[in-house]
């Protein structure tokens, strides 16, 4: 199969404005939307994408392929998308903690086989690599186990950083007296294991790049990166606040999706010493605050996240954007990666109405 006929297992997506949102936080908001990838998030790109140079792989021509995940969710589901439209099987092996909607959505959406495994992702990834991946015959063998990690591997961060090539295509042309070398000021995503961060850091880094060799290098303004957590699942504060990677006991976020109890080397690495022309901050918000971000997009877009992807929205038009950028105006343009999820219901999202009503905070 060539490079050139093998079709991406993931689609552009549509980057929209919103005055309701841009009105509550005094500047240009506008949405990257992620939510609406075939798998119903952002993991389409990089699962999609380390699946793809898999198959192109020379090491790889002429095995019978079978794809790994180890996942209790939205990796998972994109993995056995990604492999299905491409034509091959895909096992997802989850925790126990994996939620019955989430295992029905991985069987429905065409996975070889769902196996319950252990307590916690990484009691599911051990799990998987001991009995699908390390005890290969590679040599001999017709057939080849591919073990697809979430977040932590190159091709996934190339996945992710093709959305930075979409938002500059999509974002209005900037004015020529403009002194900042990207079409935005910042962008907000959320970081679980870091692959999605990233692949921004990447893409924008490689926009930077291409355009300082056109003569146009001399900007005096940085593009932001807003790394947005909530508490107890904020591996990466808790790395940039000790100055050296570390992990979390163990995630007390209900945003699990963003469940990593430690960052990526790489991520650690972008967010205390990014490339030039970027800044990055960390930010981290609670639970409830992830909530307000979940009902703003269903209220003023009708829109469905999870609320790991909730506190991106939040942290963008709830006050937290003028902290970290006191010169904030309304030309300001903030782009808010809404990278999704499958674990949201309407009846989940009319839960977190009642409890923020309650006084949830």
């Amino acid at each position: 199969m060539g490079l050139i006929t093998m079709q991406k297992p993931w689609i552009e997506t549509p980057l929209i404005e919103s005055a309701a949102l841009s009105k509550v936080a005094g500047c240009r908001i506008f949405l990257k939307l992620e939510l609406l990838q075939p798998s119903g998030s952002f993991k389409s790109r990089g699962i999609g994408n380390l699946i793809r140079s898999a198959l192109l792989d020379p090491e790889n021509k002429d095995k019978q392929l079978h794809f790994y995940s180890s996942s209790g969710g939205n990796a998972g589901l994109a993995a056995v998308i990604a492999a299905r439209d491409l034509g091959y099987p895909c096992t997802v092996v989850v925790p126990f903690s994996t939620k019955p909607m989430m295992i029905s959505k991985l069987r429905a959406a065409g996975a070889a086989d769902v196996i319950q495994q252990g307590a916690s992702w990484f009691d599911a990834d051990t799990y998987l690599r001991k009995n699908y991946i390390y005890n290969q015959d590679t040599q001999h063998s017709s057939r080849r186990n591919i073990y697809l990690c979430p977040y932590d591997h190159p091709e996934i961060w190339k996945g992710a950083a093709t959305m930075v090539s979409e938002m500059v295509d999509q974002l209005p042309p900037r004015d020529p007296s403009s002194t900042c070398n990207f079409p935005a000021d910042a962008i907000v995503c959320s970081v679980g294991g870091g692959g999605l961060f990233n692949g921004i850091v990447e893409g924008v880094d490689s926009h930077l790049q291409s355009q300082a060799m056109n003569g146009k290098g001399n900007a005096r303004q940085n593009v932001k990166i807003l790394a947005a957590e909530t508490h107890g699942a904020d591996s990466l504060a808790l790395s940039l606040r000790n100055g050296t990677l570390q992990s979390l006991p163990g995630i007390t976020s209900l945003a699990t999706s963003l469940g990593a109890v430690c960052v990526a080397e790489k991520t650690f690495q972008y967010a205390s010493s990014p490339p030039a022309g970027i800044d990055v901050a960390s930010v981290v918000g609670s639970d409830a605050e992830a909530a307000r971000g979940v009902l703003r997009l269903a209220d003023d877009l009708r829109l469905q996240v999870e609320l790991a992807c909730g506190i991106s929205v939040e942290v963008a038009v709830g006050g937290r954007l003028r902290d970290i950028i006191p010169d904030l105006t309304p030309n300001s343009r903030v782009v808010i990666v809404v990278c999704g999820g499958s674990n949201i219901t309407a009846e989940m999202i009319a839960e977190y109405r009642l409890q923020l009503e309650s006084g949830w905070n």
